[in-house]
């Protein structure tokens, strides 16, 4: 039977070296794998279109599928979504930091590469603190596509990671939290009402019951 990580805290020395080291390699235009709340994830800079075209090809994921974002912080929103309708600001202040993903419009300046050419981004802010704290580290959101090859098993195990991607990526993070193994909920907010996409590890009828 598969080991999961050791849960190494992301105070501890040996954590904080590996989440910098991954800052670094994302910085230069590189990918890596991290822990997040739900699957492991495939990083990189979304405003790098070499490192977004690599995380493409290791995925083998078409480019007419469009990748999700990974905020590190509030802040960060601005930079790849449009100001909020007052329902989508109201999911993400009652689910973020959390396993919601919400489908906005884009803002100006987001690469088309990474949104399929889409007028809209798919973005969540993870409730796991490595996630959050590459992306804070890079000042700037993260891609947060699964760490698997397009079709294949949902990444729940580092030996799963390794088996699909290991080789082709720059680092592999392995400390924190392990994912809890489900995907995220994902909600499309553009038309004013929610209209569930993908149910994942929320109910849609806890989004449904936000209030108006």
């Amino acid at each position: 039977m598969e080991h999961r990580a050791p849960r190494r805290s992301l105070n501890d020395t040996e954590c904080q070296q590996g989440v910098a080291k991954a800052v670094r390699l994302l910085e230069e235009g590189g990918v890596v794998v991290f822990p997040t709340d739900t699957l492991y994830g495939l990083g990189a800079d979304v405003f790098s279109l070499p490192a977004l075209r690599r995380v493409f090809a290791i995925k083998g994921r078409p480019e007419d599928l469009a990748l999700p974002v990974l905020l590190g912080n509030w802040e960060q929103l601005e930079m790849v979504a449009q100001p909020l309708s007052d329902k989508a600001l109201e999911l993400a202040r009652r689910f973020w930091p959390g396993n919601l993903t919400l489908v906005l419009p884009k803002a100006s300046g987001v690469p088309d590469l990474l949104t399929a050419g889409r007028p809209t981004v798919a973005v969540r802010m993870p409730g796991h603190r490595v996630a959050r704290a590459l992306a804070e580290g890079l000042d700037g959101p993260i891609t947060g596509t699964s760490a698997n090859a397009s079709g294949g098993p949902d990444p729940l195990t580092l030996a799963e990671v390794e088996a699909q991607v290991g080789g082709l990526v720059d680092y592999i993070i392995r400390c924190g939290p392990v994912p809890q193994g489900t995907s995220s909920t994902i909600v499309d907010v553009t038309s004013g009402f929610p209209k569930l996409i993908r149910q994942g590890a929320l109910p849609f009828e806890e989004v449904l019951g936000s209030r108006s």
